[in-house]
């Protein structure tokens, strides 16, 4: 059975601003790529989305994937325990608690491995997925961040 890679990125034009996500799905020799826009969010809420996006893609339940990100914020609260900690506060004073909370019975439906990658470097799939979360951030084919938005009116 062939590995399941995923590489994702976020993007945000302002942080916050419009901003999209990017995702390649790679299984063997079949490639899929996954993007979207919106009007009003943050870099670490997209870099947030595109992992969760990606998990959502699956099919198949007890997936072993290797998740390939330049986002630290993902990476550390995942692989550092940080997320564990946070839930156990209720998220106090903490960002992205809608995103995080639909990230959790993902990662809990997979073995997730998250492996960071230097940015804007060499890695054409990482390359890639900027290029996908930067062209879904400016197409104006946006929808709507629900859990930025009503938590930034608050």
């Amino acid at each position: 059975m062939a590995e399941l890679i995923i590489y994702t990125d976020g993007a945000s034009r302002g942080n916050p601003g419009p901003g999209g996500y990017g995702v390649v799905l790679i299984w063997g020799n079949i490639r899929k790529e996954l993007s979207q826009g919106y009007r009003s969010t943050t870099n670490n809420r997209m870099e947030l989305l595109a992992v969760i996006v990606a998990l959502e893609a699956l099919k198949k339940d007890g997936q072993e994937v290797t998740i390939y990100t330049d986002s630290q914020y993902v990476v550390n609260s995942i692989e550092k325990g940080w997320l564990w900690s946070w839930v156990k506060t209720g998220f106090k004073d903490k960002k992205n608690k809608d995103l995080w909370m639909r990230f959790i019975p993902l990662y809990r439906k997979h073995k997730v491995k998250m492996v960071w990658v230097k940015g804007h470097a060499s890695n054409p799939f990482n390359n890639r997925c900027d290029e996908l979360a930067t062209q879904a951030a400016d197409s104006r084919d946006w929808l709507v961040d629900e859990g930025f938005e009503m938590a930034a009116a608050q």
